[in-house]
């Protein structure tokens, strides 16, 4: 269920900052809305997948806490990012 090395690199390159940014708020939430994304496609096939329903909560509740952080710090980096990920707030 895990993203490959190039989907990886390919949000990287999207969302990052500067040239050598790999960990900053703004990737890993993409990262993240990513594997949700899968996740949840997964979950519409195998509904009684149980152990993937709950690292899909566990995933949400990460980027939930990583989206309170950014708003928190930067409200501008925080609306710009919901907007091109699509994510309601």
């Amino acid at each position: 269920m895990s993203l490959d090395k190039s989907t990886k690199e390919e949000i990287t390159k999207k969302f990052q900052l500067h040239e050598k940014d790999t960990g900053s708020a703004d990737v890993q939430i993409a990262i993240l809305t990513e594997r949700i994304t899968e996740l949840t496609d997964h979950l519409k096939n195998a509904p009684k997948d149980h152990s993937s329903r709950l690292a899909l909560l566990k995933l949400v509740g990460q980027r939930r806490k990583l989206l309170d952080y950014l708003n928190s710090t930067d409200t501008e980096r925080y609306k710009t990012l919901i907007t091109r990920l699509n994510l309601r707030k």
